[in-house]
This record gives C-alpha cells, sequence and structure tokens, in this order.
C-alpha cells in the first residue's frame, strides 16, 4: 500500500512518519535508497566513517512529506501494532516504466552522486537515467538549509520538465514553484497501477455522506474524502458534481482504494501540514466542546483556539461498558488531554481517560533526569530489563544496573510484568532513548543530582558508580553520562596499587568533586570525602629537635601518664635518661574497643602503665600499644618485618586503620598494611562496613593475595576463614584477657570515691525518691551513693506508688561507670532472691567486642 506521510522526528537510525487518520509508522535507515544502504554496507566494512555518508538528520526535517510505501506490520509486545515503511524510489515508484514517464509527471527521486553540472537522481525505473541540474536545485537548497549541496540519499519530490530517447533519459526540477503548480491530468496516462500519493488533481463530488463523500478524478478513477479531510471551512458546503482541488492521500492496488484530502496544506505539491506548538502536547483542556460523532470512530472536538481534536472510541471512556453515547451530541463539553498530534490530519489527538489525564508521564519530553518512577517489566534481554513507565515510554535497564551487586541471572530476581521502581539515569526525548537504573544506594540517595558539568562545583558530595577501574584510578559515571576520574592518590586515605581489585563495575560510591572543567568536560573526583586527621594525627610532638630514637619496635617498656587528651595519653618513657616522649592513642589501651574507652577513663595523669610495646615512629612522634594480642603477636615473632617476608595464607593480627566504603585497611607491626575487601570482610553479607568494624578494633587478618611489584596485600577477616584450627583455645584466651583488663580496671577504680566500687548488682541501697519523671521513670538520692545518679525505669517501680522525699529500699540492677551511672529496681521479687555472685562485666557497664 502507498501512502502519503510527513516526517515527525528523526534520529540516527530510522524516520518517525505520521500517516493519514491518526496513524504512524517507522522507516528504518535500510529502506532510505539503495545508494545511501550501499554507503552504510561500506562504513561497516572498513570501519571508519565515510565522509560522503551523512547522517539521517542532517538529510531529513521534520515536517517534510514524502511518499512511503508498506512494507511490513509488526505486533508489539504490548499488542499494538508496528508499521515499517520504505521511502526507496525503487519501491515506491515500482509501478513505473520508462514508456510511462510523461512531462509534467510529479514522482519521488532519490539523491544517486553528486556530479559536475548537477545530480543523478534514482527514481527507481529501470532502464532510466533521471538528471537534476544545478539550475534547477539552487532554490530548493538555498530554502532548505542543509548544505551548499544535495545529499546522497536525499529524497525528492520531483517534477519531469523533459523526456528523451523513449524514457531512457529525463531531465528534472526540484523548483520550488514548479513543483507546487503542477497538476496531473489524463495526458499523463496515470493507471491505477502507478498511481502514486501526493499528486494533486481536479475531482469532481459524485455523492455527499455524514462521514465524507466519493470523488472522480482523472476521467475514470473514484475516491474517497473521510470527513476528518475535508477542508474544515468548507465541510458543509459539498454539493454533488461540485469540482474541487484534491490530493490523494493512499492507494491500494489490490482492493483498487484510492483517498484523497481535501485540506489546503496539501493541495499545493511541496507544502508542508501545519505544526502544533510543543508546549500544547500534553496539555490539559477543561472543556472541549463536541462538534461531531461517529459512532464507529470517535468523536471531533473543537478546542479553544478554534483547532480541532479527534479522540478514537477506545478513548471516550474507562470501558466499553462505561461508553455512553448521549454525553457526546454535538456542543457537549468534555475535558480531555491533549496526547498527539497528527499532521496528516491536522488534528490533535487527544483522550478522555482518566487515567491518561492524570498521568505523570505522557511522552520523553515529560520525564527528567534523576526522577524516580515506578514501570512495569516488559521483558529480560540480555543487555538489560526493559521496562514500561507509560504508554508509549519504554526505559532499558543495562545489566549493570539491575541491582547494587552484578546479578548473574537476572531471571531470578525480576519477571515478566513485575512493578518496578526505577530511576532515570538518562532521557534523551529526540532520541526516545530512556537509561534507568534499579540500584537501590541511587534510587534511594539524597544527594543532588550531577547531570551536567556546569554543577560539578568543588565540594560537591554525591553518589556516581564505577564504569572502570584501572591502575591510573577510576572513571566514575553519574547521570546524562557525566563521567569524572579518581585519581590513584584520592582512591582512599590509603594507598590503593591495584584499584581493579579493590573496586568493581557499577559499584556505587560516594564521591567528592575536587576540580571541574565544563567546556573540556573534564571533572577530577575523590573517594575521600574529608581530609579530617586521625585520631594519631591530631597530636604532635614537636622538639626543637628530633628525639633521638633508641628503642626497637616490639621493645617493652613502661610509661609515665604526663598528660590526658581526648584521642590519647601523651606519656614519657621511664628509665629513660632523656625522658622521652611518646603517644599511646586510646584505641591502643586495650584489644577491646569498649575497654579501652574505660580505661581512658579511670586513668590519671601521673598513673604509671607497665609492659607497653613500641609499636612506631611517625618521623614526629612514637607511638606506643597495650594490645596484648598485638604484643603477644610480636613476641612470638608471629609476624612479618618487611613486605618480602608475606606469604598467601599467614594468619596475622594487626587492628584496623580505616574503614572505607569499600573495604578495611588493617595495619600490622612493622608498618605493613593490606585490604581487606568488602566481599572478603565478614561471613555475613555487608551493606554498610562501618556496622561490622570501627578504627582500632583488633583484628586476625589472613593473607589471600599478594603483588610484590606494586606492594600491595588483600586480606580475609572471615571468621571462618581466619582460626588457626584450635577456636575453643583462642576464645578462652581472648576472654582471659578481658576479665584481666577488668581487674586492672577495678583496683583503679578503688583510688576513687568509695560508692562505685563497693556498688554491686544484687546489693541492696536506701534511696530517697527525688522526683518521678514524665515517662514513669524515677530519679533517686542515697547517702552510700555520693556523685552518681540513681535511676529507676517504669517497669522496675513496680505497682508502687511514689512520691518524691519517700524513702525505699532499692536493688542494684547495673552500674554504668563511664556514665556515672545506677540503675536500680523496687520489685518486691527481686528482694526474695538470694544474692549471687556476678562478673565485673555488669559492675562496670561494658562488653566484649
Amino acid at each position: 500500500m502507498l501512502l502519503l506521510g510527513c516526517i515527525k522526528e528523526v534520529t540516527d537510525y530510522e524516520l518517525a512518519i505520521s500517516l493519514p487518520n491518526g496513524l504512524s509508522g517507522f522507516v528504518p535507515v535500510t529502506q532510505i535508497s539503495d545508494a545511501y544502504s550501499k554507503l552504510l554496507t561500506k562504513q561497516v566494512a572498513q570501519g571508519e566513517l565515510l565522509e560522503e555518508l551523512n547522517s539521517l538528520p542532517d538529510i531529513f526535517s521534520p515536517g517534510t512529506l514524502v511518499r512511503c510505501i508498506v512494507t511490513s506490520i509488526e505486533k508489539r509486545d504490548d499488542g499494538s501494532r508496528s508499521v515499517k515503511l520504505s521511502i526507496d524510489p525503487k519501491k515506491v515508484n515500482k509501478g513505473l516504466n520508462s514508456t510511462a514517464l510523461a512531462t509534467g509527471m510529479l514522482l519521488s527521486g532519490s539523491v544517486l552522486s553528486v556530479e559536475d553540472h548537477g545530480y543523478l537522481i534514482d527514481i527507481g525505473v529501470t532502464g532510466t537515467h533521471a538528471f537534476l541540474p544545478h539550475q534547477k536545485a539552487k532554490n530548493y537548497i538555498k530554502a532548505a538549509k542543509k548544505g551548499p549541496d544535495l545529499k546522497i540519499g536525499q529524497n525528492l519530490n520531483c517534477l519531469i520538465v523533459e523526456v528523451k530517447n523513449e524514457g531512457r533519459v529525463v531531465c528534472l526540477s526540484i523548483d520550488r514553484s514548479e513543483v507546487a503548480a503542477s497538476i496531473a491530468t489524463e495526458r499523463q496516462s496515470w493507471a491505477l497501477s502507478n498511481l502514486l500519493p501526493g499528486l494533486v488533481v481536479k475531482a469532481q463530488v459524485l455523492k455527499v455522506a455524514p462521514l465524507g463523500m466519493k470523488v472522480k478524478f482523472l476521467s475514470y478513477f473514484t475516491g474517497i474524502v473521510d470527513f476528518m479531510h475535508m477542508d474544515p471551512e468548507k465541510s458543509m458546503s459539498y454539493s454533488p458534481d461540485q469540482v474541487v482541488k484534491a490530493c490523494v492521500l493512499s492507494v491500494h492496488p489490490t482492493s483498487r482504494a484510492v483517498r484523497l484530502t481535501l485540506r489546503p496544506p496539501f493541495l499545493h505539491p511541496g507544502g508542508a501540514p501545519r505544526q502544533l506548538p510543543s508546549q500544547c502536547m500534553g496539555a490539559v483542556l477543561e472543556e472541549a466542546t463536541v462538534k461531531a460523532f461517529y459512532k464507529q470512530f470517535g468523536a471531533v472536538f473543537e478546542l479553544d483556539d478554534g483547532i480541532l481534536a479527534f479522540a478514537r472510541l477506545k478513548h471516550l471512556s474507562k470501558t466499553r461498558k462505561s461508553f455512553k453515547p448521549g454525553a457526546f451530541k454535538e456542543g457537549c463539553k468534555h475535558k480531555c488531554r491533549i496526547i498527539d498530534y497528527s499532521l496528516m490530519d491536522e488534528m490533535c489527538i487527544v483522550s478522555l481517560k482518566h487515567q491518561i489525564i492524570e498521568a505523570q508521564f505522557l511522552q520523553y519530553q515529560d520525564i527528567h533526569t534523576g526522577d524516580v518512577v515506578q514501570g512495569k517489566v516488559l521483558s529480560l534481554k540480555p543487555i538489560g530489563v526493559q521496562v514500561k513507565v507509560a504508554d508509549g515510554i519504554r526505559g532499558l535497564v543495562p545489566s549493570l544496573h539491575l541491582s547494587d551487586v552484578i546479578l548473574k541471572q537476572p531471571e531470578k530476581k525480576y519477571n515478566v510484568g513485575d512493578e518496578v521502581k526505577c530511576r532515570v539515569l538518562e532521557c534523551n526525548p529526540e532520541g526516545k532513548k530512556l537509561i534507568l537504573t534499579l540500584k537501590k544506594s541511587l534510587i534511594q540517595s539524597k544527594l543532588p543530582v550531577l547531570s551536567n558539568y556546569e554543577d560539578a562545583k568543588p565540594g560537591l558530595i554525591t553518589h556516581g558508580f564505577v564504569v572502570c577501574a584501572r591502575e591510573f584510578g577510576c572513571i566514575v559515571k553519574f547521570y546524562n553520562d557525566v563521567k569524572g576520574l579518581v585519581p590513584k592518590n584520592e582512591l582512599g586515605s590509603e594507598p590503593i596499587s591495584c584499584p581493579d581489585k579493590v573496586f568493581y563495575e557499577g559499584q556505587v560510591l560516594k564521591v567528592m568533586v575536587l576540580k571541574c572543567e565544563p567546556q573540556q568536560e573534564r571533572l577530577l573526583l575523590s573517594f575521600r570525602l574529608s581530609n579530617k586527621p586521625g585520631p594519631e594525627d591530631k597530636w604532635k610532638c614537636t622538639p626543637k629537635e628530633k628525639q633521638e630514637v633508641k628503642y626497637q619496635i616490639g621493645e617493652i617498656v613502661d610509661v609515665k601518664i604526663l598528660k590526658k587528651k581526648d584521642n590519647g595519653l601523651e606519656v614519657s618513657i621511664l628509665e629513660d635518661e632523656d625522658n622521652v616522649v611518646a603517644w599511646i592513642p586510646r584505641l591502643h589501651l586495650s584489644d577491646f574497643v569498649a575497654t579501652a574507652k574505660l580505661l581512658w577513663h579511670c586513668l590519671q595523669e601521673g598513673d604509671v602503665l607497665p609492659r607497653v610495646m613500641y609499636l612506631s615512629d611517625k618521623g614526629e612522634h612514637i607511638i606506643l600499644s597495650r594490645k596484648s594480642a598485638v604484643i603477644s603477636a610480636v613476641q612470638e615473632e608471629q609476624v612479618v618485618r618487611s613486605f618480602s617476608e608475606i606469604q598467601p595464607g599467614m594468619l596475622l593480627t594487626g587492628y584496623v586503620r580505616n574503614v572505607m566504603p569499600f573495604g578495611v585497611f588493617v595495619e600490622f607491626p612493622f608498618g605493613v598494611t593490606g585490604l581487606a575487601p568488602k566481599v572478603s570482610m565478614s561471613d555475613k553479607f555487608v551493606t554498610d562496613t562501618k556496622d561490622h568494624f570501627v578504627v582500632g578494633q583488633t583484628v586476625i587478618a589472613k593473607v589471600m593475595s599478594i603483588d610484590e611489584e606494586k606492594q600491595r596485600v588483600l586480606l580475609n577477616l572471615k571468621v571462618s576463614e581466619c582460626s588457626s584450627g584450635d577456636s575453643a583455645a583462642e576464645s578462652f584466651a581472648l576472654l582471659n584477657q578481658y576479665f584481666k583488663e577488668l581487674k586492672e580496671i577495678r583496683n583503679l577504680l578503688r583510688r576513687g570515691e568509695p560508692s562505685i566500687r563497693e556498688l554491686v548488682p544484687g546489693k541492696r541501697v536506701p534511696v530517697v525518691v527525688q522526683a518521678v519523671r514524665e515517662d514513669g521513670s524515677a530519679l533517686f538520692s542515697s547517702s552510700s551513693v555520693t556523685g552518681l545518679t540513681v535511676t529507676a525505669t517504669r517497669h522496675h517501680l513496680g505497682d508502687k506508688n511514689i512520691a518524691p522525699g519517700e524513702k525505699r529500699k532499692a536493688f542494684v540492677l547495673h552500674v554504668d561507670a563511664l556514665r556515672s551511672e545506677v540503675y536500680v529496681s523496687l520489685r518486691e521479687e527481686l528482694f526474695k532472691q538470694r544474692p549471687k555472685r556476678v562478673s565485673m562485666c555488669s559492675v562496670l557497664g561494658i562488653c566484649v567486642f
């Protein structure tokens, strides 16, 4: 079937064509012309761009009328039909032959080649050479504004001005004035087999009916003009025998059906239909007046500005059962929404369906980068998952974005029909390209969306995803294909010699913008979100001259506390003539993080700490440690003194140096540092690394691999991998050390107020009610508990009603030495129980880490 169509959109790979009666189709890039297809094939074979091959947007413009032929009709997954078209002259003009060509004929042609004096044109007629002189093309070229010359593959509306050698040579013109004045006549000997859409003819009205009229043209042809293609200003004035000017819209050779239009823009060949202002698309109209109703097709409405609109039957109500024809009498008003515009009918396409009127997205232009959208899974493909966001709007979730982790079998997580929440990574309305992500870390992110280089201001922190990890660093991508480089020295606070072993493609991370050059589209990033110094770096010993180091790593010394600071202790090494000053970070007071905090709380300036190990010399100060597990490892030679001593499979005792989103850095005595990636941190699935480890925590790590060239160590911290075999003995040794430290803390507490050291869970103490809080808890005082806050929760007051000033007996439940708080109970059932011996854990209010 041959049709006259209007180019609606142009992309690199196809032309979207508006067809009569609200239909649409597309012309693939391979259906332009033979010459264009040959250039495409040549470019693919050579693997490089050809200068003579222009893209479709360089050749075609929206609003141009073209003759098309239907090549196939395919059914889509959602049940709609896809009409595939061709504008190749060999297919469109296949009914013509050399002998049928005549002066004055109007037909389609495509530029075959550029010659010195003009152009060779492919008109699709075997045995005929068509030539277009420069003189007959210059006005068209100037008006088209597509460059100084016509381009190979460019589709033209050609007028035959001369026929030579019985049709073997024809001379053409594309001059707009000559083409616009052409009219098909009987002398051109048109037949039904070669009749072309786009021909302007003089027609005689045979019959007028409510849905259109029947006309006769070119002596013996008959055709139909439907109600949508009558001239709106004359639709009520047509009468039999009237002569009108008409344009052929479609020709169906098999059924012999010819349809025509009387609309003015089509009555001058080379003209163009009126366009709808872009701001009108998607507009909701509160009142559209019914102009006519056709029970088999739909209703025609008149909008406020006089533009006509058409709604198909299925768009007049939610369902067929709810449809009421009486509501569409002439003059009735309805609320509707413009969902499309038919260039070939010069009508808006509207819908009265409530779900379409209220829809968030109607076209790709409504969607913005960073939007969170709901969709339905349409299909699973090797490249990703296709998602339907709305009618006519589809997006692709690439395989990399199906989850926060790479899915090897996406079909186990997603099924066709599943409702999913996505975030828009990229939207190109012109190309109808929509890229989405299903990564929860991106969907739930509250950080700014970085969608252009101009917004990348230094200091901006946002989420991005890794697309490349190489020796030089990581490439991180954001929205709208904005991407930047995280150089090797900005990957973390610790050196990472081999980024591709630490970071993986698709990994979502927070990044900070360091520098941006928008014009060059260059972006410098960092994974180090702040430059806050570590606990050990907050204290600097800066004597006039650098201290002479007399000690070796692993040497045991006794120290005296000179000064307490929030992050550690400044100490002097005893029995040293030079009074060497050193530093014990608070987290190095114990293997147990909570115990270290309590020890720091109990220690005072002037206290002596025995058996402290020389750990390192940072150049400006000496670092000491009281971690018993680390000290034992050094004394038992269960350490490595240099990188060359490390072997895969080794179990090494160290401490957490830094916790990053991608893993944990562990430092060992003698300065060797390794990385435990996120996947090797725990036997459980790790969502947030900070939920599993803290800085200063003592750990046992297993060496997984080493890279001698890059001085890199990969570690495993999984408990299942880091046991030496006798797990019971290891646990008892750890527990024994824990209770030793508790005993030390108890001895330190004895020098303070007697009340806190005498208080143990189970002890009965007299108390006086001081106040009853709004939440039902109570505050007490006691002569035997001075300097401490005594509290009982509502539950532990039992059924007793108490008032300030009352004296009561209380049962000690728990003592928190760090907060100087005592928790008691007044419940009678506790007083009836026999006192039991309790451990110091409860007394001191700490737990094992």
